[in-house]
Parts: structure tokens; C-alpha cells; sequence
């Protein structure tokens, strides 16, 4: 697979990466599975795993843990704090650690931020940024992150707060037209170093008849790296297949595509985009 520079952090990293949100008995995904899949995606070459606490109460984080516990070396972890507050976040990280069986975590991120309160409150005393700060002077925490889904301009403000090393954001080809973090959030991300992390590539499995060309789309766009839900050994194969023979959209593939998909660009489908989400609840079961 095609290696990209993880931002300004000197680390690099396949194109397609692994999300461990699904390896778990809410996907039909048994822990043996589960532990088979990660494995098989480290042998291939998979070396970047993302995965949070909230998802299936701290399932994903446990799974993941016992399948890396021995190759925790040749892999870098992600995982995230939901809470908006210093101790709220570090009572999440140690327990995501504890999880994880690991001594620290490569990269932590907030999650989900996706208002500019949301974002205030991270940034106010006593808000989840001390914690972030003060677990990566600490040496437990690596690297320092935030997650978007539903409006651009929130990271953008976010990275003009703070020097994030970087960022997932939603860049699936149906999020292009409207609310776009492939035209209002990456170009200023890159230019600051900022490693893009693309995410929900296939629209929560609205995009799979496109399957190939959905994850093209992605892979087509500046991002570090893409990360990719799998619950199953099929899915791995294929995403490997698609990562492997990966070339980038022309101009008109692209727009034959879009041609085909626009008509997906609507609250039903962008979930995460409509007002009536953002709760911020529904994030935990997507």
C-alpha cells in the first residue's frame, strides 16, 4: 500500500487504516474474530488502529487490547475522550488504558466536537484540553487530536486555537456537498501540517454499492491516512484489495461518480450533518 506522511510529525502511515469500532458483539463480530481480523490487518501492513471508549462501552477498546497486547510495538493507537472536562477525560483515558493493556496511547483525541460551545467548553479551565496537555507532558499520551463530523468551520476554529497534530473528520464523497471538509477544512489543515484523517467513507453503508469508488474518493483527497470500519474478515480483504490497486479519481471519474451519489446528500443519509444530532448522543451507536 501507498505510504503518506502523517502530518508534520514525522511519523508515516499506509493509506488505509483500521477502525476498531466495529470488532464487537454489537456487529455480529465474536471476540475471536475480532482478534483473528486485527492480527491479519497488522500482518498485511495495517499499522494505524482507531477506536474510543464509548464504542459499545469500552468493547472495542478491550478486543483491541488483547489482540495487540503482544505486537503493541508495531502499531500506533488512537482513542478519544467524550467528555468535555479535565477529570471527566483523564478518569476516560485511564480506563481506555487500562482497556488497551498499554503503558500509553500514540494519539488522543477529542471527539465529536460540533458546536464552537462544545468547543469553548474544552478549552475553558478545567475543560478536556488540560487533560490532553497534561497526559502528553506525562509521556502517556503521544500526540494530540480532535474529531469533527458535522461542521468544518468548528475545526478550523479549533486549529487556530491550538497546534492539533491531527484530525478525523468525516470525508465520505457524500459529505462533499454540503457542510464539506474537503473544501473548507483540508486545505487550511494541510497547509498548517496538520495530519487529515478521513472517516465515514461509506455513509454509515449508504455508499456500499459504490463500494471501490467510494473509498477512491476518499483516498483521492490530501488525507494522512483513512480509516476504515471492518467487522469481518471479508471486509478486510476487500478494503485491502481496494487500498492496494488504489489510484486516484480523474476529474471526470469523479464527476460521473458524483452524478451517481448526489442524491445522497440529504439529512436521512448525512446524519451527523442534520441540526436535530447535534446532541452529540447518536455518535456512539454510528
Amino acid at each position: 500500500m501507498e505510504i503518506r506522511p502523517f502530518g508534520a510529525t514525522g511519523r508515516s502511515f499506509p493509506l488505509l487504516s483500521f477502525g476498531a469500532q466495529r470488532i464487537v458483539d454489537e456487529h455480529h463480530c465474536t471476540e475471536e474474530e475480532a482478534i483473528r481480523i486485527v492480527n491479519r490487518a497488522v500482518d498485511e501492513g495495517i499499522t494505524y488502529f482507531d477506536t474510543a471508549p464509548s464504542y459499545s462501552n469500552g468493547q472495542s477498546e478491550e478486543r483491541l487490547g488483547k489482540a495487540l497486547r503482544s505486537r503493541r510495538h508495531e502499531v500506533w493507537i488512537a482513542t478519544k475522550t467524550h467528555d468535555r472536562t479535565r477529570d471527566g477525560s483523564r478518569r476516560l483515558l485511564e480506563a481506555s488504558l487500562n482497556r488497551l493493556q498499554t503503558d500509553h496511547v500514540d494519539e488522543w483525541r477529542l471527539h465529536n466536537i460540533m458546536t464552537r460551545e462544545e468547543l469553548d467548553q474544552c478549552f475553558a479551565k478545567g475543560g478536556a484540553m488540560e487533560a490532553l496537555l497534561e497526559a502528553k507532558e506525562q509521556g502517556i499520551v503521544r500526540k494530540i487530536s480532535i474529531s469533527g463530523h458535522t461542521n468544518p468551520q468548528v475545526q478550523l476554529e479549533a486549529i487556530d486555537r491550538f497546534p492539533f497534530d491531527s484530525a478525523l473528520v468525516a470525508l465520505s464523497a457524500a459529505d462533499h456537498f454540503i457542510y464539506s471538509f474537503a473544501h473548507e477544512f483540508v486545505p487550511k489543515a494541510v497547509e498548517r501540517g496538520v495530519a487529515v484523517i478521513g472517516m465515514k467513507v461509506f455513509a454509515l453503508g449508504k455508499l456500499a454499492p459504490w463500494y471501490e469508488q467510494a473509498l477512491r474518493y476518499t483516498l483521492s483527497l490530501p488525507v494522512s491516512t483513512t480509516i476504515v470500519g471492518m467487522e469481518s474478515m471479508e471486509q478486510l480483504e476487500r478494503n485491502l484489495a481496494a487500498a492496494r490497486s488504489f489510484t486516484p479519481f480523474g476529474d471526470t471519474e469523479r464527476l460521473e461518480f458524483f452524478k451517481q451519489i448526489m442524491h445522497l446528500a440529504n439529512p436521512d443519509v448525512l446524519r451527523w450533518k442534520a441540526s436535530g444530532w447535534t446532541s452529540g448522543q447518536w455518535y456512539e451507536r454510528s
